[in-house]
């Protein structure tokens, strides 16, 4: 660090600075008490800045003053104080701080503010409960972990602002205000007060806009965008949250990848010291979904799914021939040293397999004389269980675990299930970074109504050319230009190629059963953009409080937002969301009406 920067007419140095090359200089420093300890005639503080915590001695004899002033100090009250910085003796060298092995002989100090007792001690706050740290954030936000945490973010952003910079992009900002267009979650609605009667929208995406500024010729477009979801929360979701968004013309998806695997290289290797190999696997949706279950896969782990719907063609099993004759598949784990696995574990697992929506889950643990030991054993023939064994190259001690159901849903209980062993089994290595990307997904999926389709990523991705002619008659079966990062199991980006053909953008609506009035009334703008020259263009967002959060190994989002809200979207620093007075109310021409 560069301490210099630092220096202004209240400190000469910060409190993680001194060190053995600065013995005998005079120092004046200015932070927060993290600490007090009275031995009598001498009073230790421990004097802390964002830059680290350094030991003031204040001696009865040589600084009488300061010394009774030290008797009034309490945590957390601001000081500054004017002392020599001297060595320590041996036996009272603090290896645990970069300081440790100097302190500061205070001769004069002044009070700047003082503190009432905190309502929980910096270094105590992992056992702090998070809505008492999330109410009094501003002491939270003291901690070291705080600290390193948004510090890890600015520079993750830095980073990324001097790598686009780079390559040509220009940061432009696009509205906050904006017109509400269907992108699937919530928008946030914001009233106007002059136009009577009508709302503006919080962005949950600049797309619309980073792609008209495609068709107004700046070719290249990156901006670090807040965006807004009015959706429901979890540990990896806030309702504002922030997205590094870039758009980029004439542009293939192999042009878009490795631009990104460029910034990810610079981010890990300036803000973690770390040298990332690219490219990076790639793997298609398919493969994903049949291999791992996902299309977040984790890769740290091994546990891959495997189809075994040929050894039961002919079963007398009737859960699995069923399942076969409707066009289902059986879909196995294999997993190593059964005896970890209780039956109450596999009770458990069967209960995970049916709350991801299968029917139920079928286990087999194999003994050590490689018998079958299972419910559905007497129902398995010679045959299968031979073929079984040989198929999956099954050994003494092992455990299969299968999902017989439609094909989406037996991979997705299993890749829930191959979740949950590697976690209950140690599996994952915590420092370890496995990056994937995702492509080929299906342009549409059905959606919740019966029959209806929807986008699987948004209306405004290009379908894949090989499978566009099944648009018409079987658009299932189209494939998309989108492609998503992973890394570790989670998805922190997502993007496409984009349609710059306003016939076949017209198309994708009308298959999502959008009318003309529809159309026009929540895309015309974008629409009437479309018929001056579009060039061909893709892009991507970058969640960047998810990377952040995974960088430094957390398990919760809010742990690298300064002003996070809870899980119930709830600010307990600020009290908001709040209500606000009949003249507010008036003023933006709305009236609160009882729940109906």
């Amino acid at each position: 660090m560069d301490f210099s920067s630092y220096v202004t007419s209240f400190r000469s140095n910060l409190c993680g600075e001194p060190d053995n090359s600065l013995i005998g200089q005079e120092v004046k420093l200015c932070g927060w008490v993290n600490k007090r300890r009275d031995h009598g005639k001498l009073i230790f503080i421990d004097l802390r800045d964002f830059s680290g915590i350094v030991q003031l001695v204040f001696d009865s004899k040589t600084s009488v003053h300061s010394y009774k002033l030290a008797k009034t100090i309490r945590n957390e009250y601001v000081i500054t104080v004017t002392g020599v910085i001297r060595k320590r003796s041996v036996e009272t060298i603090n290896t645990s701080i970069p300081t440790g092995e100097v302190e500061v002989a205070v001769m004069d100090m002044v009070i700047f503010s003082k503190s009432k007792t905190p309502p929980f001690m910096l270094d105590h706050r992992d056992s702090v409960e998070e809505n008492t740290r999330l109410k009094y954030r501003y002491i939270d936000l003291r901690s070291d972990q705080m600290q390193e945490n948004l510090r890890m973010r600015h520079r993750i952003t830095q980073t990324v602002r001097k790598y686009f910079d780079s390559k040509g992009f220009v940061e432009i900002e696009t509205p906050i205000l904006a017109k509400s267009t269907p992108e699937g979650a919530r928008d946030f609605l914001v009233p106007s007060r002059i136009n009577r009667g009508k709302f503006y929208a919080l962005p949950q995406s600049p797309q619309l806009f980073k792609q008209i500024l495609m068709f107004s010729g700046f070719d290249r477009v990156y901006q670090v965008a807040r965006c807004f979801r009015d959706e429901d929360l979890r540990a990896d979701r806030q309702p504002e949250f922030t997205q590094i968004d870039l758009e980029m013309s004439f542009v293939s998806v192999e042009d878009v990848i490795n631009v990104i695997e460029g910034m990810f290289k610079d981010i890990f290797s300036h803000v973690t010291g770390k040298e990332l190999n690219i490219p990076f696997k790639r793997i298609t949706w398919q493969e994903s979904m049949e291999n791992y279950g996902s299309d977040k896969p984790d890769l740290r782990y091994g546990l891959n799914i495997r189809d075994i719907s040929h050894i039961f063609k002919k079963s007398g099993f009737r859960v699995f021939s069923s399942v076969l004759e409707r066009g289902g598949c059986i879909k196995s784990i294999i997993v190593k040293d059964s005896k970890r696995f209780s039956r109450k574990d596999l009770d458990n697992m069967v209960g995970i397999a049916k709350g991801s929506g299968a029917a139920g889950l079928v286990w087999i643990k194999l003994d050590q004389d490689m018998k079958f030991q299972s419910p559905v054993a007497k129902f398995l023939s010679d045959d299968e269980i031979k073929v079984l064994t040989e198929t999956l190259n099954l050994e003494a001690g092992d455990l299969v675990l299968i999902v017989a159901d439609d094909f989406l849903i037996s991979c997705q209980a299993l890749g829930v299930l191959r979740t949950h062993i590697a976690d209950k089994s140690g599996l994952i290595k915590d420092g370890e970074f496995n990056f994937v990307w995702v492509y080929e997904f299906p342009l549409f999926e059905l959606g919740s109504e019966e029959g209806k389709i929807t986008p699987m990523h948004h209306p405004f991705t290009r379908p894949d050319n090989e499978t566009l002619e099944y648009i018409d008659n079987d658009p299932l079966k189209v494939k998309s230009q989108a492609y998503d990062i992973i890394l570790n199991g989670q998805e922190i980006g997502g993007g496409s190629i984009r349609i710059n053909d306003m016939k076949l953008q017209k198309k994708i609506f009308s298959l999502l059963e959008l009318s003309e009035e529809k159309i026009e009334e929540n895309f015309g703008f974008f629409i009437k953009a479309m018929e001056y020259g579009i060039p061909p263009h893709g892009g991507i967002a970058l969640g960047m409080d998810r990377l952040t959060m995974i960088l430094l190994n957390l398990k919760s989002i809010r742990e690298v937002i300064a002003f996070p809200k809870t899980q119930s979207a709830v600010s307990l620093l600020s009290g908001s969301p709040s209500g606000v007075s009949e003249k507010q109310l008036r003023e933006a021409n709305i009236r609160l009406v009882d729940d109906m």
